[in-house]
């Protein structure tokens, strides 16, 4: 049952909303109740903004009401974090999908946050750029919701996460006021740099409804390997050598045997599934220095035991080639009736000591462990599968899941690369961070957020 505040609060907000912006009819507000995690909760109201007047009048009345607003936009979060666990304001943002501006002159592109991610990058490919982050789930995801968990994607090894091209936001916080941060300029110090405290928050700050991005001039070469190991091991070996060598891969994407063979059942794409593993390697550039990059990179792991098994020395075909990585997480799906998808980095030089102590906490909790992931970058994603259904195996799951966290700290890792904390991971920050740096957290939360209306319960534990 709706408490008082809430209904006043759908009262108020009906003074300005259209009736087909807002609804409370049980069958939608289940729809906005989850995310792509197994996190579920029931908000009070859907409000679909479409502006951002309309967010400035609901954070406003939030804010006077002290009753929770919970921002989306895909819901294709794996934290949990689009979830209203304790009911609330679903304020939905997929309305606000226009893409306002491409100026190449300026190299920058602004966008309202419900724009989809696959659907930026087109538009500006028109214009020979390039919008390089690129999140598994960029058919779906939007850019605020990319801004909100700084996504990352396979191309961040070379070209960075979404953080390093945001170059101005838009941001309304709790009382309804909008803040412009940064804007189209590439350099500016002028002040503190308040818009990277929105990015990456996951709406527990304020809300975004304006992304100015920055573009570079499109690649003109795109060339790709598919290299096969024996050993899981070797194939980590391999790609720290590669960087330790100078090269810079685009892409360099991991796949073990679990996930290759599960991924050869969904769509076959003629995978050497009997090998342990399957590194994905790109460059991107002029044709020769393309040429040069996969050379050096072949050299590399065949002093590791890997085959190349598959070459591609043009775009179409090399995007070809990429397609079974992007199908890892529907694939795994199949699996079993849950996964629980993990998300971990740890410094590159670890990488094969973490997965080798994934391997061995597998074996030891009984639960089964498939993996995938950014090796480049050491962002890693441990999928444990599992049946919600039996207490008994969730306990070893969450035994599984706990050792892999505390491994990854222990190796100067942290405990997420780019799927953000949510509530998933609420429990562990008091451990991640020292209380000191939780005040300061805390403290940051407070001067945006007084009354904790803004996605509570996410991101940082209670006080």
């Amino acid at each position: 049952m709706r408490d008082r505040s809430m209904d006043r609060a759908i009262a108020r907000l009906q003074d300005r909303l259209r009736p087909d912006q807002m609804s409370v009819h049980l069958a939608e507000r289940l729809v906005y109740g989850y995310d792509a995690t197994w996190a579920e909760g029931l908000p009070d109201v859907v409000v679909h903004a479409e502006s951002t007047a309309d967010v400035a009048w609901v954070l406003r009345i939030a804010n006077e009401l002290e009753v929770p607003v919970i921002p989306r936009g895909g819901g294709t979060g794996l934290a949990g974090g689009a979830v209203p666990i304790g009911g609330g304001i679903c304020l939905n943002l997929a309305r606000m999908n226009r893409i306002l501006e491409i100026d190449p002159a300026d190299g920058v592109a602004i966008v309202q946050p419900g724009v989809i991610t696959y659907a930026l990058q087109k538009a500006v490919e028109a214009y020979g750029l390039f919008y390089p982050p690129d999140p598994a789930s960029l058919y779906m995801s939007t850019i605020g919701g990319n801004v909100a968990t700084n996504a990352g994607g396979p191309r961040c090894l070379k070209y960075g996460v979404t953080r390093d091209y945001v170059l101005g936001l838009e941001v309304v916080i709790p009382g309804g006021d909008v803040l412009r941060l940064g804007g189209r300029v590439m350099k500016d110090v002028s002040s503190y740099d308040l818009k990277h405290l929105f990015i990456g928050s996951e709406g527990t700050l304020g809300v975004i409804t304006e992304v100015t991005v920055r573009l570079l001039p499109r690649p003109p070469t795109l060339g790709a390997l598919a290299v096969a190991f024996d050993r899981l091991e070797s194939a980590c070996e391999a790609i720290v050598a590669i960087l330790s060598a100078g090269v810079l891969p685009l892409m360099a994407e991991l796949m073990d045997q679990g996930v290759m063979r599960a991924v050869e059942a969904f769509h076959p794409y003629g995978l050497p599934v009997e090998a342990e593993a399957l590194l994905l390697l790109a460059a991107d550039g002029e044709e020769e220095a393309v040429r040069i990059d996969l050379t050096r990179m072949i050299q590399q792991v065949q002093a590791f035991g890997g085959r190349v098994v598959r070459i591609a020395t043009d775009t179409e075909s090399a995007n070809d080639l990429w397609e079974p990585r992007r199908q890892a997480s529907p694939a795994i799906a199949r699996l079993a009736p849950y996964k629980l998808s993990e998300d971990i980095t740890v410094p590159r030089s670890q990488i094969p000591q973490m997965v080798r102590h994934i391997q061995r906490i597998s074996q030891e909790t009984g639960v089964p462990v498939v993996l995938y992931g950014h090796i480049g970058d050491g962002n890693l994603h441990p999928t444990l599968l599992c049946s919600r259904q039996d207490p008994e195996e969730m306990s070893r799951v969450a035994q599984a899941a706990l050792q892999i966290f505390h491994t990854a700290l222990e190796l100067g890792g942290v405990l997420s690369g780019e799927h953000g904390i949510g509530v998933l991971k609420l429990d562990l920050i008091l451990q991640a961070f020292p209380p000191t740096i939780i005040e300061k957290l805390r403290a940051i939360k407070f001067l945006f957020d007084p009354k904790n209306i803004m996605n509570p319960g996410k991101k940082l534990p209670p006080v």
